[in-house]
């Protein structure tokens, strides 16, 4: 499933999102990916432990906090604080499936583990700012090809197969990072957030339609017998 989810930050978020990160400590992209992504990596990225990435990090955070779509589709375990990335000059990320597990640093710096069910790109430049640097996916949907709104994020599979092609003109910045969700299996995740949709659009119409108890009932049943928490 790709979603596209608007507005988890607005515009005066993402004007002060773009002016902290103007005078970051940008770094190779390089040096935080895997032996098999190194291939095909070519961008700056903002190391995790660098104090603008923390702080901008928590904000992404707390967007999706309030992003009820945001939670419906992915259902969050656990998310790994969220990176920022830089493509410029005819930089590129070439195809490449995400690893399946990340580490993140818990208490007393223990190393926790992260499971990748959901990859997210939540774009900082618009897409009237750069030419090329379209994410491009390929699932069993086909391939689909991104650019979004400055302050929208995609939410998609993170078995997928997925590329930023070169960026010819101009800088695309984004925030992306990984969810495990509550539902590891992809299709029944799918089948919750239908449900969930159709349970808010039957409120909506009818406030108070006797079947909205018993469907809210189908849903946490579903949700109790599919979830690992």
């Amino acid at each position: 499933m790709l979603l596209h989810i608007p507005n988890v930050l607005d515009a005066e978020q993402v004007a002060h999102f773009r002016q902290r990160l103007a005078g970051a400590g940008w770094a190779d992209g390089k040096l935080t990916a895997g032996y098999q992504s190194a291939q095909a990596k070519d961008n700056a990225q903002l190391p995790g432990a660098d104090p603008v990435a923390k702080e901008l990090g928590g904000r992404v955070l707390d967007a999706l906090g309030r992003s009820p779509l945001f939670f419906s589709a992915a259902l969050p375990r656990r998310i790994y604080p969220p990176l920022f990335n830089r493509y410029a000059g005819g930089q590129s990320f070439g195809f490449h499936i995400d690893n399946a597990i990340r580490y993140d640093t818990g208490p007393g710096g223990s190393q926790v583990p992260v499971r990748t069910d959901l990859s997210s790109t939540l774009f900082l430049s618009g897409p009237d700012e750069y030419d090329g640097g379209e994410l491009v996916i390929q699932d069993t949907y086909g391939t689909q090809r991104v650019k979004l709104p400055a302050g929208d994020l995609l939410l998609y599979p993170g078995t997928s197969l997925h590329q930023v092609t070169p960026v010819t003109r101009g800088e695309r910045v984004a925030s992306f990072f990984w969810t495990q969700s509550l539902v590891r299996d992809a299709g029944q995740r799918r089948e919750l957030f239908e449900l969930d949709l159709a349970i808010r659009s039957l409120t909506a119409a009818q406030p108070g339609h006797a079947a909205l108890v018993q469907l809210t009932g189908v849903y946490h049943n579903l949700l109790r017998r599919w979830s690992d928490a």
